[in-house]
């Protein structure tokens, strides 16, 4: 198979063990080139774990590990992780009050938070232009206290792209978004992932209504195991989801937008 149509992805039989624990259990799940996938999965699930060995902070247990046609075991996983963009909470909190959003986007070219040094000519030219390309332009000069939790995403997503990735992870993205934020921000995905040089994207959450028409495939987590993994329409299902939830639950769906009814807990008679 050539480079060129390899997996993004190829993860089979991963297991991670700690203190007796099966934190992960023989998870197995490939994504290929023009792929957009959700990771979905209750609190505790397995879902950070996951990502944790993807990026080469977990060390699996057993199994095969392959990423951007990179073996785990024989790459260098920390030149790897420049090749994936990764957005999450954690990074967020970490970022420099007082930092320029169009800095923080360069110190991404450089894995670096709170960059210090002049940036040279052609890295402002590029961080403007990947804030141009996540709509945000505008926010160049302003410090990272005054944007709001969406502004301060689409910087993360700009930054993420200063090194070209192929993979975008986007780990919680929405929390702590209000409705119309939410809406706003999941519409510009659906923009981004239709430019030619998008890379493929990786929602995490917890939340269907967050799963836009432009994911076409799902993997489903539940105690460290894999409930489903596939295209969308097979995966996503309330069998599943029930199973996945742990709970009866049934899966709607309005013009390609998901929603979920939790069925009422059936009272128990003393």
């Amino acid at each position: 198979m050539s480079r060129s149509h390899a997996p993004i992805l190829d993860v089979s039989g991963l297991t991670i063990i700690r203190d007796g624990t099966r934190i992960l259990d023989r998870v197995s799940w490939r994504v290929e080139p023009g792929e957009h996938w959700v990771l979905i999965g209750a609190n505790g699930s397995g879902k950070t774990s996951l990502l944790s060995a993807l990026i080469g902070y977990l060390m699996p247990t057993e199994g095969e590990m392959e990423l951007l046609g990179c073996r785990f075991g024989e790459s260098d996983w920390r030149e790897l992780r420049c090749r994936i963009g990764l957005v999450s909470s954690s990074l967020r909190q970490m970022m420099a009050d007082t930092e320029p959003a169009l800095l923080s986007v360069v110190g991404g070219r450089y894995a670096m938070i709170d960059l210090w040094g002049e940036p040279t000519r052609s890295d402002r030219r590029e961080a403007l232009r990947l804030l141009e390309r996540v709509e945000a332009a505008h926010l160049k000069d302003r410090p990272w206290a005054v944007l709001s939790q969406g502004e301060r995403q689409r910087v993360l997503i700009a930054r993420a792209l200063m090194a070209c990735p192929q993979l975008l992870i986007l780990d919680e993205p929405c929390a702590g978004l209000d409705p119309v934020a939410r809406e706003h921000f999941l519409q510009f995905l659906e923009r981004l992932s239709r430019q030619p040089d998008a890379p493929s994207l990786v929602l995490v959450t917890h939340h269907v209504e967050e799963i836009t028409p432009l994911f076409t495939h799902a993997l489903l987590l539940s105690g460290g195991r894999v409930v489903a993994a596939g295209p969308r329409k097979t995966a996503l299902r309330s069998e599943t989801l029930s199973r996945m939830f742990g709970s009866p639950v049934r899966l709607k769906s309005r013009s390609g937008r998901l929603s979920l009814e939790v069925q009422a807990a059936t009272a128990q008679v003393m």
